[in-house]
């Protein structure tokens, strides 16, 4: 007879081989909760209680090649919503939560948002979800992305649209008029960054959507900057999610295409955050 307790420990020692004590049994309790049917308090309370996991061998060899959690589960939590994630998508993080909350603080009476490079959706389907009555769309070159989002859009805003383009290219031409928000989460870690990365980013999630040449890091911010002056409505805010050793390079390079520029640390008090306004003339 397994227990409840037995898978835990089963997950629990395959987690431990590659992350440290206490993330080990986050993941450990988060699969045997999802997998198992039951909540924290259940497994807390009846550790004893039958339970079966028919693949619990699986599961333990994909914690073991560092295959993430949300992968495994086949979901990521967000703004209150459980997103459907796989490996063709980034899974969201908590510093994107803090970057949706700047805006939708600020944006209440916005009309139409644009969110380049969306991945799984988690920002453009947040934002429609907490700015009423806006019209939100979604764009990114990943096909495999895009029906990962729309997937997501079924469940929590349907009326989210999505456009395969480049964000490199002239990603006006996919999407006509202008918009209040444009926000993007792109690449924009340095290729030599990688080496101090765990293997559970490096790799299981997608590199196109993580790593940028070493010798052009502002590559994404500085082509969607540059397009984004022909889509912002007047008075529009352009936001971004930035690496934390980038910002200096962001404002000087923002303030290069005509933009002034405001800075927000994330919760970890890294500068993360930085929102963008056409400079007056």
């Amino acid at each position: 007879m397994t227990t409840r307790r037995d898978i835990f420990r089963l997950l629990e020692s395959a987690a431990s081989e590659c992350y440290p004590k206490v993330e080990a049994r986050q993941i450990a309790e988060m699969i045997t909760t999802n997998r198992g049917g039951i909540t924290r308090s259940e497994l807390l309370v009846e550790p004893n209680a039958t339970l079966d996991i028919p693949d619990i061998e699986l599961l333990c060899s994909e914690l073991r090649s560092w295959r993430p959690v949300q992968y495994i589960l086949g979901s990521a939590y967000f703004a209150d919503m459980e997103l459907y994630v796989a490996q063709g998508v980034l899974i969201p993080r908590p510093e994107t939560e803090e970057l949706v909350a700047w805006i939708a603080s600020e944006s209440s009476h916005a009309k139409r948002i644009l969110d380049v490079c969306t991945g799984s959706g988690c920002i453009a389907l947040a934002l429609a979800r907490m700015v009423h009555g806006s019209e939100v769309w979604g764009l990114d070159i990943s096909a495999e992305a895009l029906a990962i989002a729309r997937r997501n859009a079924q469940r929590y805003a349907p009326e989210v649209r999505f456009v395969e383009t480049d964000a490199l290219g002239d990603f006006s031409a996919a999407v006509e008029g202008k918009f209040d928000i444009i926000v993007s989460n792109p690449p924009y870690i340095p290729e030599a960054d990688k080496a101090l990365m765990r293997p559970n980013v490096t790799e299981h999630e997608p590199q196109m959507a993580l790593f940028v040449p070493d010798s052009d890091p502002l590559l994404f911010y500085r082509s969607i900057a540059h397009t984004a002056r022909v889509m912002l409505a007047e008075g529009g805010h352009l936001y971004f999610e930035i690496y934390e050793s980038l910002a200096k390079d962001m404002r000087a390079m923002l303030a290069a295409e005509g933009y002034d520029t405001s800075l927000r640390e994330d919760f970890r008090g890294k500068p993360r955050m930085i929102c963008a306004t056409i400079k007056r003339e």
